[in-house]
């Protein structure tokens, strides 16, 4: 985990009740946590437990049940410490205390090595689209040594699990509260997750040449940490099988480019195209926390229209 992204000043009420979380916990275990400060507070709230090198992740905008969210986290410790273990770039569970979630006033925490960032995305100039996108360029080339040892992974782990049944959950809230959606948009989102759910049922069929495999499952190429060391992937929560090209949305031609020429193996531009669909669907969804976080929503207002204005997802898309 990285460097402070928020001021430790000017706390969301959300934020606080993850610092004391954390700090709780954190000495529960025999951590100092003499200085916690937060790192990061948007769908999770991330708290270093200075001065251990420790960060806490503490999940604050999940739909999901306390089980299921349980569950999830074994998922993401088990694979990332696999691959820390492995001597693989990653961030790896924190080494100072059992790699095991740990519940605290009916919330579930894990807790992760820290590490420095160096020449983080957020230094870069953000209007300077070429830098953008050599720099995402560069990360979706290091995606494919990622996924040559993701590959060998031993243990069982959900198909797509970020979509299904994950975006189901949230368009059942988003009727309820449809934010700014219209009943035609929550038609066109139910239609298309009941397309995700055909097509993860019986994955195989319909596109017989995809590798099913362990997965990042949340985009690598842009949770990537860079130190004076080497770079680090972070951020496994989303821990998947799926085809890798899930691993690859919305990197851009270049990035895809990157990736091949770095993993000697072809992507399949027709199963990218359904993937990216899902990924926009995955985010139009994520409009069901946004009464839990009201900023939320304008930073997905782009997502929801590049959605929209995309040909809808079908039972016969792509394949």
């Amino acid at each position: 985990m990285a460097n402070p992204e928020v001021p430790d000043t000017h706390l969301s009420a959300r934020a606080e009740r993850a610092v004391a979380l954390a700090t709780r916990a954190g000495r529960r275990l025999g951590l100092r946590a003499d200085e916690p400060r937060v790192l990061h507070d948007v769908f999770n709230v991330l708290v270093h437990l200075a001065p251990d090198p420790v960060v806490v992740r503490v999940p604050s905008l999940a739909l999901m049940t306390a089980e299921e969210q349980v569950a999830k986290q074994r998922r993401e410790l088990a694979v990332a410490g696999w691959l820390a273990d492995a001597g693989a770039p990653v961030v790896g569970p924190s080494p100072l205390v059992p790699r095991e979630p740990v519940e605290i006033d009916g919330t579930s925490l894990t807790f992760w090595e820290f590490v420095t960032e160096t020449d983080p995305l957020r230094d870069l100039p953000q209007d300077d689209t070429r830098a953008m996108e050599d720099r995402f360029a560069e990360q979706t080339g290091w995606s494919a040594e990622l996924h040559r040892l993701l590959a060998g992974y031993p243990g069982d782990l959900p198909v797509l699990s970020p979509l299904v049944p994950a975006i189901g959950t949230s368009l059942a809230a988003l009727r309820k509260d449809p934010q700014t959606l219209t009943t035609a948009d929550l038609d066109r989102a139910e239609q298309e997750y009941a397309a995700l759910e055909a097509l993860v049922r019986d994955f195989p069929a319909r596109f017989p040449g995809a590798r099913l495999q362990a997965l990042h499952g949340d985009s690598p190429a842009y949770n990537v940490l860079r130190t004076a060391d080497g770079h680090l992937f972070s951020d496994f929560e989303d821990v998947t099988r799926g085809p890798v090209e899930w691993d690859l949305t919305l990197v851009g031609p270049r990035g895809i480019e990157a990736y091949e020429r770095a993993g000697g193996t072809p992507v399949d531009r027709a199963l990218l195209e359904v993937m990216e669909g899902a990924r926009l669907l995955q985010m139009v969804s994520a409009l069901s926390v946004v009464p839990l976080m009201p900023a939320l929503g304008q930073m997905l207002e782009p997502s929801v229209a590049m959605w929209r204005a995309r040909t809808p997802l079908t039972t016969e898309s792509g394949g």
